[in-house]
């Protein structure tokens, strides 16, 4: 989720946002195809006996109530109806009444990922998009919020540095330089800088810009280029047909991630069906999304368009966004693996290097593995990697 720098409350000033894709990343190995959703053998899940889940087999009664009695789940975009990950799937599982086949009566609602985090918080929503793991678990402890992260789709940092072209050939000409930020400098910006022999307000310099439009700030003068996210200001420029230069932070072997759902820990433990089975629904759509990407992110538009657009965002920059992301996810996802699964190991690796520029408090480096909801994405899949549905 993309442009996600509106925030709600004063406390979430301080964090790094982030969003969504990158079309020529020659670092990144092929991943899985799309995930099939009907396999042979029955598998079942979500418990033994009345309420298990099994491929092929009717949708138990019993659990059918149990989501039912969840109520309205109410679930709040990171920004507007994009074609983003952890937006699309969510928008295209709505669309396929993947929620309904399951008894799950959900709400999703246009939002800004910073603005959501209080209301996922106290449990007014449900389930939400983050920007990156960092950003949720960032949040989460700088407001004593206890988020569980369901899903990480893409492996990887979504920031890039984007300069003026011609002007930076390597990360040590950035020297001396001033570069343009909206809000603050993203973290895996800032490790990748670091690690380079890059510290800012001594080796280089910030300065805030005004505005989300990339061909503007492209033009200003006294900056040499400024962070923005692979599936958005890249297009935007090569549409526009302004030249530039990408700095990515995977190339300097900085991690990431992005494309992040999250809920609190009570409506897990109060639902737990439900919260499994919008998993299970959510996993799905991401399925058909990345199976056809154009058709996913035209569903987007037409979300958009049907809200009045206030955000400006145009069919070709959607289809852009969102081929990206799922270029990006699709690529950091191993084989035999389920779109979405968290690995402790690489998201502790993010916190680690962020940890490096002070993102969650001086010397304090959180743990990745007590955040994540790992059970319910495990219980959603099949041993080959593939979404457990009923008949």
């Amino acid at each position: 989720m993309h442009l996600r720098r509106l925030s709600a409350v004063a406390a979430t000033a301080a964090l790094v946002l982030a969003a969504c894709g990158n079309d020529d990343d020659p670092t990144l190995d092929s991943g899985p195809p799309p995930t099939e959703t009907g396999v042979d053998a029955p598998e079942a899940t979500g418990g033994a006996g009345a309420l298990g889940v099994a491929v092929g087999e009717p949708f138990p009664d019993e659990r059918c109530a149990a989501n039912q009695g969840a109520g309205t789940i109410t679930y709040l975009t990171g920004f507007d109806y994009a074609a983003a990950a952890s937006i699309v799937d969510v928008i295209v599982a709505d669309d396929k009444g993947y929620y309904d086949e399951l008894c799950l009566d959900v709400e999703i609602r246009p939002s800004f990922s910073t603005a959501n985090y209080p209301l996922i918080a106290s449990n007014d929503a449900q389930f939400s998009s983050g920007g990156s793991f960092s950003e949720v678990v960032a949040f989460a402890d700088a407001n004593d919020a206890e988020f569980v992260v369901m899903a990480v789709e893409g492996r990887t940092p979504i920031d890039t540095l984007i300069t003026k072209e011609g002007e930076v050939s390597r990360l040590d000409d950035l020297r001396g330089t001033t570069i343009g930020v909206k809000g603050k400098l993203p973290a895996s910006i800032a490790v990748m800088l670091l690690r380079a022999g890059l510290t800012e307000g001594e080796d280089f310099q910030t300065v805030l810009l005004d505005g989300f439009d990339p061909t503007a700030h492209i033009a200003i003068d006294p900056i040499v280029g400024f962070p923005g996210w692979k599936s958005n200001e890249p297009g935007a420029l090569a549409r526009a047909g302004i030249g530039y230069t990408l700095f990515d932070p995977l190339d300097s072997g900085v991690p990431g991630s992005f494309g992040v759902i999250y809920t609190n820990r009570s409506f897990v433990a109060d639902h737990p069906t439900a919260a499994e089975d919008f998993m299970r629904a959510t996993m799905r759509g991401l399925d058909d999304a990345i199976a056809d990407p154009e058709a996913a992110a035209n569903t987007a538009v037409a979300l958009i368009n049907a809200g009045g657009n206030p955000n400006f965002l145009s069919p070709e920059g959607e289809v852009f966004r969102w081929e990206t992301d799922a270029r990006l996810v699709t690529a950091t996802t191993p084989n035999d693996t389920g779109y979405g699964v968290p690995d402790p190991v690489t998201l502790q690796a993010e916190l680690d290097a962020y940890a490096e520029v002070g993102l969650f408090g001086e010397g304090v480096t959180p743990d990745a593995a007590s955040r994540l909801g790992l059970d319910i994405m495990d219980a959603i899949y099949d041993a080959n990697g593939r979404v457990i549905w009923p008949s």
